[in-house]
């Protein structure tokens, strides 16, 4: 804590700073009313011309009455609007290392923080894997404050609730949990900041996921996703408006929803941006081409193991091998590999680049595959559609598990046969059905429980009415 001695206070923020070794953190010497003070701030998270502004106040301020103490100066010495009073050094410096000013004046036994903080930013222009056809172009950017902000310009409520916290020893990382009051599930709400608090780790060096890693350790052998995230603020702000929680962490450019199920990770914006009849038909073709994705390439190759089951309508599924060097099980998952392969080397290819490599990779694995006798026409017709059918819903950490599990069904029916097949299926349900989320609750609901009324509420788009809730 401090106390009146100025120099003894001054010396304690600099030893703690360390603002001797770091360039970035700057100690400005000043007078006011003939009064030592000194001011500690991180150059480049301060407004110049604020500051130029307040410190031009300072100088022409001769008032000597209302500099008694910390508080009153912040009162009536201080034109700015977000100003503060602490007097424990932990806080001091954890407050300035977020960008927040410190100023300190001889015989005051506490700190004017003044929140001044400007950060480096993106423009708010919409998220390139969350777009939509209709409705709001803007998107989350990696600055929390204006996250907050893109919230609650849509939500004109009292009861909307932003509650900040914190994570990480060494980090310190700034994390806002966004509710509505009168709507939100209070025992969810009260875990949720119970485990945030209790949270033991150093740093979240990987934002959200380690967020989430830290606050559910267990099952991360399901492939299933635990939270929803979205980059979209009208999302964000739809689903606060039902009762769920939405989680905001520093440096990152998305939301995570909570509390999430199956049905939720495969909803979109566009949904609700057409008429109830549209929205219905793009929900459900998403769902059905979802299914399809998955079953496809397995029941494609157990068909041709078991040629004698299928029906004579269906024959020309099954390929002539005559011709074929590679078995169809290792061509669909080499394809199955290649296609991520081609996947990252197109994140990471300059996009003077990208135009070009995406032709050469595309004419690899059709034309000169199939001329090469590497694969055949059908496993490429196949994998493509289920590539792109991939795409058909927004979430990629859906999309790899959903990868997963068609993998795993291959490689069960590929060793046996129609019963690998069956206990393929029966696994890919039991992990549906067992995946616990940070809720707690059923990742089916509202299938499992069952819940008609919510059931077909997810399965199809009905006319929403507005219904005013005190």
């Amino acid at each position: 804590m401090f106390t009146n001695d100025f120099k003894n206070n001054r010396e304690l923020l600099k030893n703690a700073l360390r603002s001797d070794e770091c360039f970035d953190i700057i100690e400005r010497k000043i007078t006011l009313n003939n009064k030592q003070a000194v001011m500690f701030y991180i150059d480049g998270f301060v407004k110049d011309d604020t500051m130029e502004h307040i410190m031009e106040y300072f100088y022409q301020n001769t008032n000597e009455d209302i500099t008694a103490d910390a508080r009153t100066f912040a009162s009536y010495c201080v034109p700015y609007v977000e100003v503060d009073v602490m007097g424990d050094i932990d806080m001091i410096v954890k407050n300035v290392l977020s960008g927040i000013s410190c100023l300190m004046v001889d015989g005051f036994s506490q700190c004017v923080m003044l929140d001044m903080r400007t950060y480096p930013q993106r423009n708010t222009s919409e998220p390139q894997d969350d777009k939509v056809l209709r409705g709001s172009k803007d998107g989350f950017v990696e600055t929390l404050i204006f996250n907050c902000a893109l919230i609650r310009r849509r939500i004109r409520d009292p009861k909307f609730t932003t509650t900040v916290l914190s994570a990480g020893t060494s980090s310190q990382t700034d994390i806002v949990v966004c509710y509505m009051e009168n709507k939100v599930d209070k025992t969810l709400l009260k875990t949720i900041k119970s485990k945030i608090k209790n949270l033991d780790i150093e740093a979240l060096s990987m934002n959200q996921q380690s967020l989430i890693e830290a606050l559910y350790p267990k099952k991360w052998y399901n492939p299933f996703p635990k939270v929803k995230y979205t980059e979209r603020p009208d999302v964000a702000a739809a689903v606060c408006l039902k009762g769920s929680i939405v989680i905001l962490v520093d440096n990152s450019p998305s939301a995570l929803l909570l509390p999430t199920s199956i049905f939720e990770v495969l909803e979109e914006a566009d949904d609700y941006y057409f008429p109830p009849i549209t929205g219905t038909y793009i929900r459900i073709a998403r769902y059905l081409i979802t299914f399809v994705s998955v079953l496809l390439t397995p029941l494609w190759l157990l068909s041709i193991q078991n040629p004698e089951l299928v029906p004579e309508t269906f024959k020309f599924i099954i390929p002539d091998q005559s011709g074929i060097n590679i078995p169809i099980f290792w061509q669909l998952i080499i394809i199955e590999i290649g296609i991520d392969g081609l996947r990252l080397a197109a994140l990471n290819t300059p996009d003077s680049l990208s135009a070009s490599l995406s032709i050469i990779g595309a004419i690899a694995f059709s034309e000169f595959a199939i001329d090469s006798g590497w694969f055949s026409m059908e496993v490429i017709l196949y994998m493509a559609f289920v590539t792109i059918a991939t795409y058909s819903q927004p979430s990629y950490e859906l999309g790899y598990s959903l990868k997963f599990l068609r993998m795993i069904l291959l490689i069960l029916t590929r060793i046996l046969n129609i019963f690998g097949f069956a206990i393929g299926i029966i696994l890919s349900i039991v992990l549906l059905f067992t995946n616990k989320t940070l809720s707690g609750k059923s990742y089916m609901y509202p299938l499992f429980p069952l819940n008609p009324k919510e059931l077909l509420l997810k399965l199809t788009r009905i006319r929403s009415t507005a219904k005013k809730t005190n």
